[in-house]
């Protein structure tokens, strides 16, 4: 009969009434008593819902935004490499170069090298390995090394040679060897992000005395460990920076395991951000910036992460709080035409923007269905 309602279905979305979870890519909607478009709050004296939005045609992305932080790549500890007090550190903010001076153990510099391969021994004529092909390629890059062959892992006369011109460039006693006392091997340039050790103190061989990072610009972030399926490795992002400007990247690194508050979860340094509280495991995600060198903010500001997700070109969609749990099962919007009201059966698509995409002979672009009064 026109202008009557059938008041079998129930609006889902009515106090966390629609659950709706990335799993793997995908969306569960799962149905929960909600709010009955009975109710006077939604609806008019003449039956009619109080709200009505538009069925709409257009593009849906299945993208999500969280809060993270801006930081720098490749936290690490620097550990003290033997013995003695610590007579000087480079400060936090310092950026450390080629050649530049860590910090002073009884008043003997430790110095930055490039490398991948930790200095963990005493290096002198007659050793081979990478650190030796390392060592070679520094004194190289630093104009003390001429006519090294920096493929060659052999420490060779011609490299102690070289060595002794490094030592006394630095005022060092010209030995010829070099020592884990004498230099770090880092992949390249190192930011000091804090001292762990105050100037004074005798850390002891293996404690950390500095706490570095790369000097490149990155985003780290956290997820529910519910959805951390909306992040893939690769994915592009858009990242809101502090004063409002946006840059963009891709997702470096998401945590193989969950943890509190993202510790522990094989992606790097636990001081990401985002995500929510509430104690719930979370995953820590990394991003990478596509153009770090012009990205300007003090370390650990925070930023906005915009996940980009899956986009679907020209479909249907309603808003989520539209959706109908029908009394047969299934899903259903109310259509609201000319006075009257009837529930048309849908099948659910993607979800994104507060949206889901709809599916039905029935639906129209333009039609204007019930949703539940603010």
């Amino acid at each position: 009969m026109p202008g009557r309602v059938n008041r079998r279905g129930k609006w889902l979305l009515g106090s966390l009434a629609v659950v709706v979870a990335a799993t793997g890519g995908g969306y569960a909607v799962t149905d929960r008593p909600g709010t009955d478009p009975s109710a006077d709050g939604d609806r008019r004296a003449d039956g009619l819902p109080r709200r009505t939005e538009p069925v709409r045609r257009g593009d849906l992305s299945s993208g999500l935004t969280v809060e993270g932080t801006l930081g720098y790549a490749q936290e690490r500890k620097l550990n003290v490499a033997g013995p003695g007090l610590l007579t000087w550190a480079a400060s936090a903010g310092t950026t450390v170069e080629r050649d530049g001076r860590l910090y002073d153990v009884g008043g003997r510099p430790v110095r930055l090298m490039y490398g991948t391969t930790p200095m963990y021994r005493q290096l002198r004529t007659g050793d081979k390995g990478e650190d030796v092909k390392q060592l070679k390629r520094n004194l190289l890059a630093l104009g003390y090394g001429t006519g090294l062959d920096p493929e060659d892992g052999t420490f060779t006369a011609g490299t102690a040679t070289a060595v002794k011109r490094w030592q006394k460039a630095h005022g060092a006693a010209e030995t010829g060897e070099v020592g884990k006392e004498d230099i770090a091997f880092a992949s390249g340039p190192q930011r000091v992000q804090r001292g762990d050790t105050q100037v004074g103190d005798e850390p002891g061989p293996g404690k950390p005395v500095l706490t570095l990072t790369g000097t490149e610009r990155m985003v780290r972030f956290q997820l529910d460990a519910a959805k951390a399926g909306a992040a893939r490795t690769g994915d592009p992002v858009t990242v809101t920076l502090p004063g409002g400007g946006t840059a963009t990247g891709r997702i470096d690194s998401v945590g193989s395991t969950a943890g509190p508050d993202g510790e522990g979860n094989g992606s790097g340094s636990g001081s990401g951000g985002g995500g929510g509280g509430g104690g719930k495991p979370k995953v820590q995600i990394t991003v990478t910036l596509d153009d770090a060198a012009r990205i300007n903010g003090p370390d650990r500001s925070p930023v906005s992460v915009r996940l980009t997700g899956e986009t679907r070109k020209g479909v249907l969609s309603v808003p989520v709080n539209s959706l109908l749990a029908l009394a047969g099962g299934g899903f259903g919007v109310q259509v609201v035409d000319n006075g009257t009201v009837r529930e048309v059966p849908v099948e659910l698509g993607m979800f994104g923007q507060g949206r889901v995409e709809v599916k039905g002979d029935a639906l129209k672009e333009g039609m204007q269905v019930g949703v539940p009064a603010a």
